[in-house]
């Protein structure tokens, strides 16, 4: 693997590690899977095209190798720890215990949307990602990933009992 293409790898770990905590729930199955992640991908440079972005090719790895793992486990549910998702500072300490309990909630309705919502939620919602970029790494048309989003997010704010909680039209356009 040449220089470049390796430190770009090790910059990404932070978002690798990110994007593997939301979908397998637990951050050391998240870190095994960005290390079988990092391990095929090595394996298989030869398959990544220089000039194209190496993050999505990244993305595709993990949610593949998680997909391939699940089936090997035959396991049908994920848990979200509320442990797995990183404590960031609340700069409205008044509201730090609504904030962390809505925080556990929103974890838990994560947890029942099937995979192919809960992915492009993370990819969006978590991520930052627009719908073109989502659809690229996806491999599936824009308007699936819309579709799947909308779902994602209908699903959530009917578990939650709100209607206001969560932003509707927040796509990024790039």
């Amino acid at each position: 693997m040449s220089e470049d293409i390796s430190e770009q790898l090790v910059s990404l770990l932070p978002r690798l590690r990110r994007f593997a905590t939301g979908l397998t729930g637990n951050l050391s199955e998240a870190d095994d899977l960005v290390q079988l992640s990092c391990e095929k991908a090595l394996r298989k440079q030869h398959q990544w095209q220089a000039g194209t972005r190496l993050d999505s090719w990244m993305y595709r790895i993990i949610q593949t190798t998680w997909i391939d793992l699940k089936r090997r486990q035959r396991s049908d549910t994920v848990s979200l720890e509320a442990e797995a998702v990183p404590e960031a500072p609340d700069r409205r300490s008044e509201h730090a215990a609504e904030n962390h309990n809505m925080l556990d909630r929103v974890s838990q309705v994560l947890d029942l949307l099937p995979e192919d919502q809960r992915v492009v939620m993370l990819m969006i919602a978590v991520e930052g990602r627009s719908y073109q970029e989502v659809s690229d790494m996806l491999e599936v048309p824009k308007g699936t990933v819309m579709s799947r989003l909308y779902r994602a997010r209908s699903r959530i704010q009917a578990e939650l009992g709100s209607s206001d909680g969560i932003e509707q039209d927040g796509e990024k356009t790039q």
